[in-house]
């Protein structure tokens, strides 16, 4: 829902940066590789108890990182690895702090953790059906950026999926009842990308 928002905001701003790491040298599937080397490492901290202030800076970091790739992909040259690699690292990001929590304190999370990855999984295959068929038929879109896949929008995207994880760094006691939470709103975000498919494909 906020990704539109956002790009507008910070598009300019990682453009200009990675420009000038693409002048540096640097390669966007290395950045994509160092953004998800710092999630995983947020995911630790989280599982480990360790300060959530050092989870919070790794975890910002990491989508930083995230957001940089693309910007020195399209200062140098843009590849179909490149999109393929940064989507999948995403994904492996966003299930590894849901699993971070189970870690931290089985007892307490690791049901709502099941329930917030089911959900993360509903409406990622959601997500990912839809631009499968949008291809097919040659759809485009750049509302969200210069995007390797269809993008379709949704109640939930990737910003309000960074805004949940900086809020569980910054609260992680709450982590179960905002997990169920933000999972129900999955679930929701997933039914209504279904019917939209149908209304657009059926």
């Amino acid at each position: 829902m906020l990704d539109k928002a956002m790009r507008n905001v910070i598009d300019p701003v990682v453009n200009h940066w990675g420009q000038a790491l693409a002048a540096r040298g640097w390669t966007a599937n290395g950045v994509t590789g160092l953004g998800l080397a710092l999630g995983l490492g947020s995911a630790v901290v989280l599982a480990l108890g360790w300060p959530a202030g050092l989870a919070l800076i790794l975890l910002l970091a990491s989508r930083l990182a995230d957001g940089l790739d693309g910007a020195v992909a399209r200062a140098t040259q843009k590849t179909d690895f490149g999109g393929y690699l940064d989507i999948v690292c995403d994904f492996i990001f966003y299930g590894a702090i849901p699993l971070a929590f189970a870690c931290r304190d089985p007892g307490g999370n690791a049901v709502a953790a099941a329930f917030l990855l089911a959900s993360f999984y509903a409406n990622g295959s959601s997500f990912l059906g839809y631009a499968i068929l949008a291809a097919k038929r040659g759809m485009a879109t750049s509302d969200r950026g210069e995007k390797s896949v269809y993008f379709t929008s949704g109640l939930l995207e990737g910003t309000e999926t960074i805004l949940f994880f900086v809020i569980l760094c910054l609260w992680p006691g709450a982590f179960a009842p905002l997990a169920y939470i933000f999972g129900i709103l999955c679930f929701y975000t997933c039914i209504s990308r279904i019917w939209l498919a149908w209304r657009v494909f059926g």
